[in-house]
């Protein structure tokens, strides 16, 4: 196995896996959130939804400033309810598969920084970037959206083994 092969191998798995929560989302629950300090359905529903953009980001750009001198800062998609969040989940899914196919093998240990305003805040390979703040940042933001269906009472799907809603 190459380790291309290794760094993706679960890449399908996790974007199926986070579908399937993006389905549920209640779309009159979008502005419903568990504490004053949390984000909404709404915006993590929206931050699962770009998140597989970050690899076309990533593959394509040695670096990200998430607030650039002189230019504007992050913003956060501006959706209306999970079918927007699934019609941009599925186009960001679509153009990481791409970038995903036309990865060799050097790329993967080349290097990539994170900055904030031009200050470099960590620099990493790309393959250690795809696995924490691409797939492992998509699994701990769709395991918060978990909390936030079972607290509201949407059913729970079955991600890696039974959910107490459904089996698989």
């Amino acid at each position: 196995m190459s380790l291309s092969q290794i760094v993706f191998a679960d890449f399908e798995q996790e974007i199926a896996n986070t579908r399937k929560t993006l389905e549920r989302v209640p779309d009159d629950k979008w502005d419903w959130k568990i504490h004053e300090k949390s984000n909404t359905i709404g915006w993590v529903t929206g931050h699962l939804a770009e998140i597989p953009a970050w690899t076309v980001s990533l593959w394509d750009h040695d670096q990200l400033d998430i607030n650039p001198p002189g230019g504007p800062g992050y913003q956060p998609p501006q959706l209306n309810g999970h079918a927007d969040a699934l019609a941009l989940f599925d186009k960001n899914v679509a153009t990481a598969r791409v970038a995903i196919a036309g990865i060799t093998e050097e790329d993967l240990n080349k290097p990539w920084s994170l900055l904030d305003g031009g200050n470099v805040l960590l620099t990493m390979p790309k393959m250690a970037v795809m696995r924490t703040f691409v797939i492992n940042h998509l699994v701990h933001h769709r395991a918060i959206l978990t909390v936030y269906l079972r607290v509201n009472a949407v059913p729970v799907p079955a991600l890696y083994g039974p959910s107490g809603d459904e089996s698989m």
